[in-house]
């Protein structure tokens, strides 16, 4: 299944995988829009999904693979507007009349949804910048790209139609630098490289994303920064994205065998090294300003509790083998 939303008629079109196979329909909705199983089972008993071409009222039709379903969200409840929320701690690191650069911090959710209906970043920029309550989706107003709850670091807000736009259709061309720094299991065969693998939902767990034949395409540069090994065999990497799929630092750099220190969803959670989150921090961004046509490029270092999991891990290799006693 596809995790881009809406096509341009408004509506969601899906071809049942297998990794869905036998499961509901109002799972399925659920999983394609985001609503809430609840919300789901309205949409479906209301008339708003259609099954190869047949509108289905009963959530509980369980499906087969290659099953074509269509789903209306214009049958799912209205959202209640996010409301502003004043006590939404982050920092603005820029902001003109155009854009608004954030640092996250980890534990916060970018925008409301299910599960998250307020405390998200969106509830803390409408108290700070309500002029972007119309900018973009409803519900994300402002919004053109996210990290995830457990990643710290840097992004943009757009405050205007034209930097929302702009801003958009800059992400789709791969115009927006966005580079990571992160804290992997292993030590990488080369010391950079390009992952170069398509990304869809888990055939086999379609809560989680994986590296999938019928996925779509992703490309991450890393680069090896250091590497360690008195603690745990660990690195260090920056890691460039080419595109934005959902988890993709965390499932390319899983799938080569090097998951994240602390990743406990793809395989990096081990006790030689502690943490209470996924080592993953969006350390740099640029992008070329909406109106001024400028290049703007951010930095952001590491925060406190991921500079201290490094410090951790001792001496890096390059300076103990020079700590090292001498043949001569």
């Amino acid at each position: 299944m596809s995790d881009d939303g809406a096509q341009p008629d408004g509506l969601f079109h899906e071809v049942v995988p297998q990794a869905l196979a036998g499961e509901r329909l109002d799972r399925i909705v659920s999983l394609l829009t985001g609503a809430s199983r609840a919300d789901a089972a309205v949409l479906v008993t209301d008339g708003g999904a259609t099954v190869d071409g047949s509108i289905v009222t009963s959530g509980k039709l369980r499906l087969a693979v290659g099953q074509a379903i269509i789903v209306d969200p214009g049958y799912l409840p209205q959202p209640v507007p996010p409301a502003p929320d004043p006590s939404v701690e982050f920092d603005v690191v820029y902001v003109d009349d155009q854009v608004i650069v954030i640092d996250k911090p980890a534990g916060l959710v970018v925008h409301p949804g299910a599960g998250n209906p307020d405390g998200t970043l969106v509830n803390g920029l409408l108290a700070r910048f309500p002029d972007i309550a119309t900018i973009g989706q409803e519900g994300r107003p402002g919004i053109v790209h996210r990290l995830d709850i457990g990643t710290s670091g840097l992004l943009v807000v757009a405050r205007t139609d034209l930097a929302y736009d702009q801003l958009v259709a800059a992400l789709s061309n791969r115009d927006v630098g966005r580079r990571y720094r992160t804290l992997v299991w292993g030590h990488p065969a080369s010391p950079s490289g390009v992952i170069d693998a398509p990304i869809g939902r888990d055939h086999r767990d379609p809560m989680k994303m994986a590296v999938v034949v019928d996925g779509k395409v992703a490309r991450t540069h890393y680069r090896t920064l250091r590497t360690y090994r008195q603690v745990g065999e660990v690195a260090e990497l920056e890691c460039r994205l080419e595109t934005g799929r959902t988890h993709q630092i965390r499932v390319h750099l899983a799938a080569i065998g090097h998951p994240v220190v602390g990743d406990g969803t793809y395989g990096g959670n081990r006790s030689a090294v502690r943490t209470a989150r996924p080592v993953l921090h969006a350390a740099a961004l640029s992008f070329v300003h909406p109106a001024t046509g400028e290049t703007m490029s951010f930095e952001s270092p590491l925060p406190s509790d991921l500079q201290a999991v490094i410090d951790s891990l001792g001496v890096p290799d390059d300076e103990l083998d020079d700590l090292a006693p001498s043949d001569d």
